[in-house]
């Protein structure tokens, strides 16, 4: 047997590949959208791609298993449970072999066998691994969204991305469920193969660490530790982080059937003297650092920087289905539409190299700014009308915030614009700078006019002392 993983650090998303020498078929789990990277790795093991699968519908990130389906002639193998609203709408079309609870095919000599295990979404599946060439037990699972190294799925994505309500409770008391399930069916030498690592949205306490065992989680991953249902959801429902707004949409995409690419695009390059025309028209994203941007900016441009988390930023600030343009050095230029494709954000209608912006600023004699507040005169621009707003999570907000602020974390502030006070000034902040600043942009271009970054943002005011506050945000 043959495995190997494939991981996209921006995504924080694990996917897989496991082959069988003796036939030379593989099958590759939880694919994203860089499909040329499993093509090139079989070819390179002497494997040709044969079956392709993945867990369930995911929400952070574009599925590459119709396109990879296409590109080699694999046969996908989709889940079949969760009920009519999970239905993958692009089934029938791709011929594929849809699954349910203790279904089983061999790729080669490997046998797969299939688990659902409901919570974190009603159709995710586990494929549990036997390499029958020399074994009679299973020597892994894919484990997709259920289980991590450190954590278990969040069973509150369903209500908080994708607006089924009320379903948050119930998800968890079937998440408790399915890991009680699995703990009892499986032996604890099993290793665990995850679909995503540290800093995925998908969870709150992933670890870095790429697999681990049941028997090892059961000892130090709390969600699969506890055997009490009440407290296990008390537990699991608390502390996630806000997910970003694009999951929602990511749903849809995945379920209904992913635009095939054929390939990344490499995006055109336009002269500077265009930026003018294409700002007041569209979207145009501007991928320098921060403080570049605060310094100096076209107005209207949102500010996303390259960077490990550019990408959810992007999908948190940026319309889908709509072309946009982008601000970027020529040699990051086909990364970063790359990166935004594999959300879903296809439509680069072309990019500008940074100095388009002096170009612009030139010709107009103006520019836009992001002005700095000290911690020290934040009493008194409140004083004077000025209203606090921290996008960081609410997790982070309820450990300690800033008397008095507003919090509309940056993954669902574009929804919560109505309650952002007009005809104020704002002073914006986030733990240390980064999510301020992509914040900032996006109010500046939905026309609120008066904004500032609070200079040090939270850490600079907890460690100077100021006041704190604890507790969860007031509703609006």
């Amino acid at each position: 047997m043959i495995l190997r993983r494939f991981y996209d650090d921006n995504l924080a998303h694990a996917s897989w590949m496991v082959g069988c020498a003796a036939t030379g078929e593989a099958l590759v789990v939880d694919a994203n959208r860089d499909v040329e990277q499993y093509t090139e790795a079989a070819a390179r093991e002497g494997l040709r791609i044969t079956h392709v699968t993945e867990t369930h519908i995911h929400a952070d990130f574009v599925s590459g298993t119709r396109e990879l389906a296409q590109r080699t002639g694999a046969v996908p193998h989709l889940s079949d449970e969760g009920g009519e609203d999970w239905r993958y709408g692009w089934a029938a079309s791709a011929n594929a072999v849809m699954l349910r609870d203790g279904a089983r095919f061999m790729v080669g000599n490997v046998r797969v066998d299939v688990m659902h295990t409901p919570g974190h979404t009603p159709e995710h599946l586990c494929f549990v691994i036997t390499d029958t060439a020399g074994a009679d037990r299973p020597m892994g699972v894919f484990t997709g969204d259920f289980v991590f190294v450190g954590d278990v799925g969040r069973p509150d994505l369903l209500e908080r991305a994708a607006h089924f309500a009320g379903t948050m409770e119930s998800g968890a008391r079937t998440l408790f469920a399915s890991l009680q399930r699995f703990k009892g069916a499986l032996p604890e030498w099993v290793q665990l193969w995850p679909a995503h690592g540290a800093g995925s949205a998908c969870g709150k306490a992933l670890g870095a660490v790429p697999q681990s065992t049941l028997g090892y989680e059961r000892l130090f991953n709390g969600g699969l530790a506890e055997e009490n249902e009440e407290a296990f959801v008390r537990a699991v429902l608390a502390g996630q982080p806000e997910p970003p707004m694009y999951f929602a949409e990511m749903k849809r995409i995945n379920r209904d059937g992913p635009r095939v690419l054929g390939g990344f695009r490499n995006p055109k390059r336009l002269p500077d003297e265009q930026l003018g025309d294409v700002a007041s028209a569209g979207t145009v994203v501007d991928t320098r650092r921060a403080a570049a941007y605060g310094a100096r900016h076209v107005p209207g441009t949102l500010s996303v920087p390259l960077g490990k988390s550019f990408s959810g930023w992007a999908g948190s600030v940026m319309p889908f289905g709509q072309p946009f343009w982008l601000i970027v050095e020529d040699e990051c230029a086909a990364q970063a539409v790359r990166d935004l494709a594999m959300i879903g954000l296809d439509e680069c209608a072309g990019f500008f190299r940074p100095e388009a912006v002096e170009t612009w600023i030139r010709e107009h004699g103006t520019r836009a700014t992001v002005a700095g507040v000290p911690g020290d005169e934040v009493e008194a621009r409140r004083a004077a009308g000025a209203e606090i707003i921290d996008v960081r999570n609410g997790s982070e907000f309820e450990a300690g915030h800033i008397p008095g602020a507003i919090n509309l974390p940056l993954g669902r502030l574009p929804e919560r614009l109505g309650e952002v006070p007009h005809g104020r000034p704002l002073v914006v902040h986030c733990q240390s700078g980064a999510r301020a600043t992509v914040a900032i942009g996006l109010l500046q271009a939905r026309g609120f006019t008066d904004v500032a970054h609070l200079e040090g943002d939270f850490a600079g005011w907890a460690a100077a002392g100021r006041a704190v506050e604890k507790g969860a945000a007031v509703p609006a």
